[in-house]
């Protein structure tokens, strides 16, 4: 959990909605999720300080960052690829506690598309800023744009846990028990076949159509 002097220290949102979706990530999250989702936040933060960008809801971008891998728990755990498990249930949560469906649903959009290079910045400031922080925490993109020394004070604060690998046996974990988790070309199901070795793919998905098409010659170069 995060103490008090940490959320004084980094300046975490402390509303009272902000409050109980940090109590509910450190309650049903490993510790590596639940230090990745505190990371991601602190790192949107930053890099949209460094790209000048001032005028977004911070609260959301939080609440996006934090429960953004809530679809990897038991607590959001469901038969939709796990992207949208966590909007659905970051969505349920958030509703509970009384957010208006028009924030809930910038959260919602958050979650669902952290994993699609190239779609969230086309939603939102809040969904680009929370895209940006939890890309950069998983593959380093944009890493450089972080003042010196501020990614190392992070993750002394909160450990990685190999969280890179970690996540990718989690997710891998939950498709190879339920395929349904895995939609053809879906990222969770590129961690299907690079964990598990199971795949499908587009051709396989056209072969099986019941429209009979057929491999065409490759054209000559």
């Amino acid at each position: 959990m995060i103490s008090m002097s940490h959320l004084a220290e980094w300046n975490i949102p402390d509303s009272d909605i902000c409050n109980a979706a940090r109590q509910l990530v450190f309650e049903v999250s490993p510790r590596f999720i639940a230090n990745h989702s505190v990371r991601s936040y602190l790192f949107a933060r930053e890099l949209a300080a460094a790209d000048g960008l001032t005028d977004y809801d911070d609260e959301l971008v939080f609440l996006g960052c934090l429960l953004h891998d809530l679809g990897v728990t038991d607590y959001g755990w469901g038969d939709q690829r796990f992207e949208v498990e966590g909007a659905d249930a970051a969505a349920r949560f958030l509703r509970r506690h009384g957010m208006p469906d028009d924030r809930v649903e910038v959260v919602w959009q958050s979650i669902a598309l952290h994993t699609s290079v190239g779609l969230a910045h086309r939603f939102g400031t809040e969904q680009a800023v929370t895209h940006a922080g939890i890309s950069v925490d998983v593959t380093g993109v944009g890493h450089e744009r972080l003042l010196s020394g501020f990614a190392d004070r992070v993750h002394a604060a909160w450990p990685r846990y190999d969280l890179g690998f970690a996540i990718a046996e989690l997710i891998a974990a939950g498709t190879q028990a339920n395929p349904s988790k895995a939609p053809p070309f879906s990222f969770p199901a590129h961690l299907h076949e690079v964990v598990n070795g199971e795949s499908m793919t587009f051709l396989d998905v056209v072969q099986v159509a019941p429209w009979g098409d057929q491999p065409v010659p490759s054209r000559a170069r």
